[in-house]
């Protein structure tokens, strides 16, 4: 049967504080409290065992793995970052090119005012002087 292999274990790391290892408990707790901190290529005596080597070695590749995670995140991050700078950007310049536009059409329409205006004016001079050249 299973059970006579596995049993279920509450552990209460932060109290455990061994400096010494003296059995396979011990060093499973160790390890779960203090594996995050050691280096794999330099492993403590206490380590030197197949199942912590095998445990050290899970545990580098789910950080490996978890750094990828957060780097891929971050990049995602920054990305999504970009593309909202980006379009607020591209906005700014839509706004600025209408406004520039409104600025133009108006600058034509006062344009055109002033051209009738002095075509008005010159018609009245012509006409004044026409009106002047048949009185005399």
């Amino acid at each position: 049967l299973l059970l006579d292999h596995g049993g279920i274990w509450l552990l209460e790391l932060n109290k455990f504080h061994a400096d010494t290892i003296e059995n396979e408990q011990q060093r499973w707790l160790k390890f779960f409290k203090d594996g995050e901190q050691l280096d794999a290529d330099a492993l403590p005596t206490w380590m030197q065992t197949d199942e912590m080597r095998q445990a050290m070695s899970t545990l580098k590749a789910f950080s490996e793995k978890d750094r990828a995670y957060h780097a891929y995140q971050a990049r995602q991050n920054y990305l999504r970052e970009q593309r909202g700078i980006q379009r607020h950007i591209d906005e700014l310049k839509a706004e600025a090119e209408q406004a520039r536009v409104r600025e133009e059409q108006e600058r034509a329409a006062k344009e055109a005012a002033l051209k009738r205006e002095a075509a008005a004016l010159a018609e009245l001079e012509r006409l004044k002087a026409q009106l002047h050249g048949q009185q005399d």
